[in-house]
């Protein structure tokens, strides 16, 4: 793959039949993809043959293989001129997403009490392969409820409080949300998970804000120097992973009679206004409200742990998916237009003034939450003007090692006591779960922080270290 450095955080991929835009790469020359190991560079190529497609077929500095689209992939099509959908651009995980509380506690207040506060959050924090979780649904009309309202209904239920929802990414539910196109299969896989992290990158942890970069928007955000924090990374479970499977293969079935080729049939797709479009936008959003309810029964767990035994309450900064396909109005090519915009593993980033903004945030832009590995930090960051690919910026660190390769890596390791060695308290996961999400198998964040900000992606506001962790 040829690749074009417009500058040093900026790459391009020029347009090829049968590319309908250009590629846009937003990394450092060290962030790159091997071209040898990982053919994601290729994928933002085939992305970029999308009917519909409109500007450019983008990757975040994160950027590795993904099914169908990379991971840190992002692309628009313009709805009302035959643009489509693709499951494969959202991901297994739909609505996968971060969640970060502050609580009224310092590192120092809590040093005393962290054995018992981690023991807490490791014995109500339900998670692994299996089924448990904090909320134990009695009917389908309850699951209807967490499908169509997200976390607005588990707060009507009693899981938080109306603040939360304004901190939250759509005011914590999708609107359009059909649970009628969501299978049987898909419910019953749903039914019994919501309030659970589940495994593999997922993870509770408990962090301290080691550094503030801006002080005033930390300030907006509720972010201080040496505070407390905790941060939830999970997504939709088995229903969200259920629901991708049962759409990819009806739009496998259908895409010829829509006149659609792709490249590579995890492209699978159909138009954003047809039926099969249509009913896969609805039963993503009911997996996207289920994906904010279940972080948010998980914070209200969290809650209580930190109540109990620090004293201490928890306030939400924000909750922000990267697995989503939204329908949104942008400018391109000077005129306005509804676009279906792809982020996979790319997280939205509203610049300050954003119509979506909760009031106290207008003046300073969306909070954007950048989870580390394990033993390394987190970064807060903010949206900026003007900025490109359709107000996305990266969501992870992004991973160059898979998850056997990861666990090879480190045979011979004690992948606990390591961290523990750096005064992380670990709870409930296997070696083999520590091993996969080790530094070693990721990117370093720093580094893909410092590429989305020299891109003009977003802006440093705080870095945290993790303090302990809570894993399947």
């Amino acid at each position: 793959m040829e690749l074009v450095e417009e500058s040093p955080y900026r790459f391009r991929i020029d347009r090829h039949d049968p590319m309908r835009v250009q590629g846009v790469v937003f990394a450092s020359r060290s962030l790159l993809p091997d071209a040898g190991a990982d053919k994601s560079l290729d994928q933002v190529a085939n992305v970029a043959t999308l009917p519909g497609i409109v500007d450019a077929s983008y990757a975040m500095p994160d950027i590795h293989w993904g099914y169908g689209f990379p991971i840190g992939g992002v692309a628009a099509t313009d709805v009302e001129r035959g643009g489509v959908v693709s499951p494969g651009g959202v991901g297994f995980d739909i609505s996968c997403g971060v969640r970060l509380l502050t609580a009224d506690l310092s590192r120092d207040e809590l040093r005393s009490r962290l054995d018992a506060l981690m023991d807490g959050l490791g014995e109500s924090t339900p998670r692994g392969m299996g089924k448990g979780a904090v909320w134990h649904l009695t009917d389908r009309t309850e699951l209807d409820g967490v499908l169509r309202g997200g976390s607005r209904y588990a707060v009507e239920r009693g899981f938080g409080v109306e603040r939360d929802l304004e901190r939250c990414e759509d005011y914590g539910a999708v609107g359009d949300a059909n649970p009628a196109q969501v299978s049987e299969r898909a419910v019953e896989r749903g039914a019994r998970q919501v309030g659970s992290l589940g495994s593999g990158n997922h993870f509770l942890e408990v962090q301290a804000v080691e550094e503030v970069y801006d002080e005033a928007v930390a300030s907006a955000f509720g972010l201080r120097k040496g505070q407390i924090c905790v941060m939830i990374h999970c997504g939709s479970r088995g229903l969200g992973h259920q629901i991708a499977t049962d759409y990819i293969h009806e739009m496998e079935k259908v895409m010829r009679g829509y006149g659609i080729q792709v490249p590579d049939r995890q492209l699978a797709c159909a138009p954003v206004s047809s039926h099969e479009g249509r009913a896969y936008l609805g039963a993503m959003a009911a997996a996207a409200n289920y994906a904010r309810a279940n972080r948010q029964l998980l914070a209200h767990a969290a809650r209580e742990v930190f109540r109990r035994v620090a004293g201490a309450k928890l306030d939400l900064v924000y909750d922000i998916s990267h697995n989503l396909a939204k329908i949104e109005t942008h400018d391109v090519d000077g005129a306005s237009r509804r676009l279906c915009v792809h982020r996979k593993g790319a997280t939205r980033a509203l610049p300050p003034g954003h119509g979506d903004l909760p009031d106290d945030l207008c003046d300073v832009g969306q909070p954007v939450l950048i989870p580390g590995s394990m033993g390394t930090g987190s970064y807060v960051l903010t949206g900026v003007p003007g900025a490109p690919a359709f107000a996305s910026t990266c969501h992870g660190a992004g991973r160059v090692q898979s998850r056997k390769q990861a666990t090879k890596a480190v045979a011979g390791h004690d992948p606990r006591r390591e961290l523990e060695a750096q005064d992380i308290a670990v709870r409930g996961a296997s070696r083999r779960g520590l091993a996969e999400e080790m530094p070693t198998a990721y990117k370093d964040i720093s580094a893909v922080v410092e590429a989305a900000e020299g891109a003009g992606l977003c802006r440093k506001v705080a870095r945290l270290v993790p303090v302990g962790v809570v894993k399947g």
